[in-house]
């Protein structure tokens, strides 16, 4: 090799000196050297052929394995997304006094639930059949609907336990009619007071089953399907949407802002920055409630708590003429908010119910559709979905 480079050169360039040998010599051994060291150094491949990439193909992270989004389906899921995000901005309250006020619970309990339903059509829209589901979309569907039923249950129940306590409030309010009956309309009041005061067991089993739900928010893996993760990313939305909102019913019923809890989203999803901006405002708003004093949460009954505090103030030592007109002034002040707050307990109620019917609707007919297909999942030994998860 060297005697052929030798004459290559004096051919092309003239005769060798002797200091042009020596560096021929060393760009040799040096190139020598080099080529043994790659060789040793790459691995052995039993298929030489395999690859034209040594190190991998790097087209692959351009291209990741499972099936691409096509456009109609990312129409479908930006569709969905962005309707999110206009309810989320309508849920931003105009000013503080709208936190927490029966009108914005009820506007708030609303726009979960036609979120769940848009789930519905937003299934039709993927031509995904139930029998088509993998066992984890199954999961996912299943596991939070049963809790929200749960969640239902314990936030009509308090609803319905805030109502009763109205009984307490006509009867005093009957009784200021007669200033010989101011000691019992005085009863009636602390009745009332000691009702409003007591703690709803459910309701503090919500945190619980809400920081379960919490735990599972995270996207299941989707392989090889491009409908299932449209629909488990449209699922992400809708639990995120979810637990805000009960958690902050959850808080407002338990007069604790330790209920609030506070969900990360990120900037990719359509709808993530009206959600952080929703939530960073409400749950800013409802800390500020309870530091400030404030023995509720919710605006409407606060302004019946403070009548009442006033006109049993004036009992305090008997009543005189005077006093009992200031009193009847009081009375009809709090005859008018006691109504509206049982208006809007009422209506509440009803959105929750609404809720109530179409988390289980939903689930029923997942149910209905699971046996038609005659779908069965061993989760454990002879069980199914329907047996583990019907309750």
């Amino acid at each position: 090799m060297l005697l052929l480079s030798s004459c290559l050169f004096f051919y092309l360039f003239g005769p060798l000196t002797l200091p042009m040998i020596l560096e021929l010599q060393l760009h040799q051994i040096l190139l020598t050297s080099c080529r043994k060291y790659i060789k040793m150094s790459r691995p052995q491949d039993p298929n030489p052929h395999r690859s034209f990439f040594p190190f991998g193909n790097p087209f692959r992270m351009i291209s990741p394995k499972g099936s691409r989004m096509s456009p109609r389906l990312i129409a479908v899921l930006n569709a969905f997304e962005e309707t999110l995000a206009d309810r989320l901005r309508k849920l931003m309250p105009k000013g503080k006094d709208e936190v927490l006020s029966l009108t914005w619970m009820k506007l708030a309990m609303e726009s979960v639930a036609e979120t769940h339903s848009d789930i519905k059509t937003l299934i039709e829209k993927l031509e995904l059949p139930v029998c088509d589901w993998d066992e984890k979309w199954i999961d996912v569907y299943l596991d939070i609907s049963v809790k929200l039923l749960d969640i239902c249950i314990a936030f009509s129940s308090e609803l319905s336990r805030l109502n009763q306590g109205h009984l307490f409030l006509q009867c005093a309010l009957h009784k200021m009619g007669s200033s010989k009956q101011f000691v019992r309309a005085r009863s009636s009041l602390d009745g009332w007071r000691l009702h409003i005061n007591t703690k709803n067991p459910r309701i503090e089993n919500c945190c619980t089953i809400l920081d379960s739900i919490v735990e599972s928010i995270d996207l299941p893996k989707v392989k090889n399907s491009a409908k299932g993760k449209v629909l488990m990313r449209a699922m992400y939305g809708v639990k995120v949407v979810t637990i805000f909102v009960c958690s902050v019913f959850s808080a407002a019923f338990s007069s604790s802002a330790k209920k609030l809890l506070d969900l990360n989203v990120a900037d990719t999803f359509l709808w993530g920055q009206a959600f952080t901006n929703l939530q960073s405002t409400v749950n800013k708003e409802i800390k500020n409630i309870f530091t400030s004093g404030r023995s509720t949460a919710l605006k409407e009954l606060e302004a019946v708590d403070a009548c009442v505090k006033k006109l049993y103030s004036t009992f305090q030592d008997g009543v005189d003429a005077i006093e009992a007109d200031a009193s009847q002034n009081i009375a009809e002040d709090l005859g008018k908010r006691a109504e509206d707050l049982s208006q809007g307990l009422d209506l509440i109620a009803k959105e929750v119910d609404g809720f109530f019917q179409v988390v289980l609707t939903g689930r029923d007919a997942l149910l209905s559709n699971l046996r038609a297909s005659g779908t069965v999942f061993d989760r454990t030994a002879g069980g199914n979905v329907e047996e583990q998860l019907v309750r």
